[in-house]
């Protein structure tokens, strides 16, 4: 499967990492379709082909609260979350409701591309 026929969906209600991870995945040849909160996303409501990179924590509804609703829908995405504000606790949640990784703040482009080539994997 090639780069371009995946979506790459990010959720994180900063708009610079929006800008400059949307940049950097556009220029690996990915769509990628960008989100301000996790409303927005599942009011976009399409999930096929995809790999989600979503924020831990962000107003409203936070990252581990979307995957937690994706999860009761039956929404299967493969998810690679991002934080700041790494904890044990945010770690042990994201990966035991099937997170493909978990990267702190700020990460090395190499970490998130292979992150997201497990990603691929799972679709």
């Amino acid at each position: 499967m090639s780069n371009s026929e995946i979506t790459i969906y990010v959720v994180d209600d900063d708009e610079s990492v929006r800008r400059s991870l949307k940049r950097l995945l556009a220029s690996s040849g990915f769509q990628v379709k960008v989100f301000g909160s996790a409303k927005d996303f599942l009011d976009h409501g399409k999930y096929e082909r995809c790999v989600l990179i979503l924020d831990v924590q962000m107003p409203e509804t936070n990252g581990i609260e979307l995957q937690e609703i994706l999860v009761s829908l039956n929404i299967e995405i493969p998810t690679i979350f991002i934080t700041a504000h790494e904890s044990a606790k945010n770690l042990v949640l994201a990966m035991g409701g099937g997170a493909v990784a978990f990267l702190q703040k700020p990460f090395d482009q190499q970490s998130l591309l292979n992150a997201i080539a497990m990603g691929i994997e799972m679709v």
